[in-house]
């Protein structure tokens, strides 16, 4: 089975691409995810079955060999660092908050920054 890389992957959209060690670009579908796995992160490992679509090589039946590392975990900070970071962050969830109240969501972009702020705090905090 070829082995490659998650190049990118859109979970609102459903598809992205894996680089194959040999650097071809294959196309991954959603439904092509083990089950209970819902998004793949850039730099993910992965083994995967190849079959030839209408656009392209396209991935079936993923496999799932080294998960992405982390960028929070590499730079940890220390507890004063995460709680004034923590405190920051509550006043951004407010705000955001207030907007959703007022019933409109967040521009996506700013909606984007809070989530990556998000799992970064969430992977600090996974020991």
């Amino acid at each position: 089975m070829p082995s490659g890389k998650v190049k990118w992957y859109e979970k609102s959209k459903g598809f992205g691409f894996i680089t194959t060690e040999d650097g071809k670009e294959i196309y991954v579908n959603a439904t092509a995810l083990p089950e209970g796995v819902h998004d793949l992160r850039p730099g993910m490992r992965l083994e995967f079955g190849v079959a030839e679509g209408r656009r392209g090589p396209q991935a079936l039946s993923l496999r799932i060999l080294d998960e992405a590392p982390s960028v929070a975990r590499a730079k940890r900070k220390n507890p004063e660092q995460q709680a004034a970071m923590i405190e920051d962050l509550i006043k951004v969830l407010d705000q955001v908050s207030n907007t959703l109240r007022k019933g409109r969501y967040p521009e996506q972009a700013h909606g984007k920054k809070v989530a990556t702020v998000l799992r970064a705090v969430a992977d600090d905090l996974d020991v």
